[in-house]
């Protein structure tokens, strides 16, 4: 009897003392448990025009009369693009539209096409006499009594699946009072910051003092200042989207497989328009997800950042994901797997991925992407990490992930 009571006592011990470790294990597991911060901040160094470039005659740099010259850029709704070329015959007049530049879309959102010689103008320097030739300080008018679009015709051709016009000049003065040759030109097509251009009077302004660039044009033909200051100042620019944040057991990244194309979880919706609600309830779904949290809660310009805070053990990973936001289908994550306890800059682990799901348009002027209010042209194509088909920035030049 007594030793049955001796067992039963050492039992009810043995489960105590097994209760109590039980217990102290689970406090430990808590305790071992930590709140981090991780942070996405948008560096990108926004600049004035997303794309620019110069043209010139065939043969000859000048465009001669009966000449023509063609280019070709990328707009989105909004955009609109300024060009500048001297009218050889003069001491220092000049070729251009009113400001910010041709129309290229109407106020329903369609692509303008065809002649659009309506829109040039022919403008007076007002840096020299237009008989003398004597330096002078007037600012820059319109030239009276001269017809530019009787001198130059400019004809828009559209590829909507590109976003890409094409501009024709043709030099029509021949025969014609004010019979001239056209020098080289720029152009440029301002950025787009999502509700203004950020720069609307490229090469100069109406009304005021001329600048060396537009001068060097308007008086010599001459366009290397204005090309060197427009490389300066043009550059793919973006805002980033809110990020979403995933804490997951195990080695598969819960929110996309290189290689593998889309799988409709919620990915797509962030890629094409930043909108991290499908992919962030797709993810609570999943039996090895511990958390999902988003950062901000609006379009994160260049210059801002955005942050949250999630919980983490030990053994547990990290996934994070952001759209490239002037872009059809891009987004920014995390490309090998990270320890969610990890501190510091993360940036040299993340990169720049094309989920697959749209077709791709210059980023910042493509009339498909969610900027411009436009929804991507539909694709089906495997994720894959972003080329170098457009002059992108690189990842440590436009966004900075660390963890706190």
């Amino acid at each position: 009897m007594k030793k049955d009571l001796f067992k039963t006592a050492s039992l009810a011990v043995g489960m105590l003392t097994a209760f109590i470790l039980t217990s102290c294990d689970d406090m430990m597991m808590d305790n071992a448990s930590v709140q981090r911060t991780i942070t996405f901040e948008n560096v990108v160094t926004a600049k004035d025009f997303v794309e620019s470039g110069s043209f010139q005659g065939t043969g000859t740099p000048v465009i001669l009369p009966g000449q023509s010259v063609s280019f070709t850029f990328s707009a989105g709704k909004a955009q609109a693009l300024m060009f500048a070329t001297m009218y050889g015959a003069s001491k220092d007049w000049f070729f251009a539209s009113k400001q910010p530049g041709i129309k290229l879309f109407d106020n329903n959102g369609n692509a303008i096409t065809g002649d659009v010689s309506s829109q040039v103008m022919l403008w007076d320097n007002g840096t020299k006499n237009d008989t003398s030739g004597q330096a002078e300080t007037n600012p820059i008018a319109p030239v009276p009594n001269v017809d530019a679009s009787q001198l130059m015709k400019l004809n828009l051709t559209y590829n909507a699946m590109s976003s890409e016009f094409t501009l024709t000049i043709s030099n029509n003065s021949g025969g014609t009072a004010n019979e001239t040759p056209f020098s080289p030109g720029v152009w440029a097509v301002s950025n787009y910051s999502g509700s203004q251009l950020l720069n609307s009077a490229p090469f100069f302004t109406a009304n005021a003092l001329s600048n060396p660039e537009i001068t060097d044009i308007a008086q010599m033909g001459n366009i290397n200042k204005m090309v060197t200051k427009l490389n300066m100042n043009t550059g793919i620019m973006t805002g980033l989207s809110p990020a979403l944040v995933v804490v997951y057991s195990g080695d598969k990244n819960p929110v996309y497989e290189l290689g593998q194309t889309d799988m409709e979880k919620g990915l797509k919706e962030i890629a094409q328009f930043g909108n991290v609600s499908k992919l962030q309830n797709s993810l609570k779904t999943l039996t090895n997800v511990k958390g999902v949290y988003v950062a901000g809660s609006a379009p994160v310009a260049p210059g801002s950042k955005v942050s949250t805070q999630f919980t983490t053990v030990p053994g547990d990973k990290i996934a994070y994901v952001t759209m490239f936001g002037f872009s059809n289908d891009w987004f920014y994550a995390n490309e090998q797997g990270i320890d969610a306890n990890t501190k510091g800059d993360l940036t040299s682990k993340t990169s720049l991925f094309d989920s697959g799901t749209g077709v791709d348009q210059y980023p910042g002027a493509g009339n498909r992407q969610a900027l411009f209010g436009g929804t991507p042209q539909a694709e089906s194509k495997p994720i894959s990490k972003v080329g170098n088909t457009f002059p992108v920035p690189s990842v440590q030049n436009v966004i900075k992930v660390t963890i706190d």
